[in-house]
């Protein structure tokens, strides 16, 4: 696949999860502190990895990313610098980049349509995780009374994520064979 096709192809998935998250943020949202469910919008930049590789996957999560910074910033509660650092690291370049290695996990699986969705799942439980540690490291500071860091982070966290990664489990499920139809025809 030519450079230009690489380029074009990452523009267009990252387009698609912009406009799939702009809608979903067109509904009002009970998280305070950032999250929400969307229509899939992870899809088109895990599908990017896929049918590209985990280099150019990680290139599109890190413009959406930047576009989700854009769109809807969430500055930490306590304003100090490595505050911010931490927020924009963990809660938006590392947690939307590693969607970008599930064409690593589907090439370590041995290529099967069935790895499509695993290899999405392992991702989008790799940016829960993410942001499970900025709740810990950041937005703790935000637990109710007697409640740990930890069920705080989990919990908070895990209402919108946990939606998320099954929502893109399923639609990666639905669209492996097109998906794979793709990754050969580039």
């Amino acid at each position: 696949m030519s450079k230009t096709k690489k380029i074009t192809t990452c523009a267009v998935m990252v387009a698609l999860a912009t406009v799939l998250m702009l809608i979903s943020k067109a509904i009002p949202a009970p998280w305070m502190q950032g999250g929400s469910i969307t229509i899939a919008s992870m899809v088109p930049i895990i599908a990017a990895s896929l049918i590209i590789d985990s280099k150019w996957g990680i290139l599109s999560g890190l413009v959406f990313s930047l576009i989700q910074m854009i769109s809807g910033f969430y500055p930490p509660p306590t304003r100090t610098f490595i505050n911010f650092v931490l927020v924009i690291l963990l809660d938006y370049i590392i947690a939307f980049g590693v969607l970008g290695t599930a064409g690593f996990f589907y090439n370590l699986m041995g290529k099967k349509l069935w790895a499509i969705p695993v290899s999405g799942t392992i991702v989008t439980i790799m940016r829960y995780i993410c942001h499970i540690l900025s709740g810990i490291l950041i937005w703790g500071v935000n637990a109710e009374e007697g409640q740990t860091v930890l069920a705080f982070s989990l919990t908070y966290n895990g209402t919108y994520m946990i939606p998320e990664i099954i929502i893109t489990t399923v639609v990666l499920a639905v669209l492996a064979k097109p998906i794979l139809k793709l990754k050969k025809s580039v």
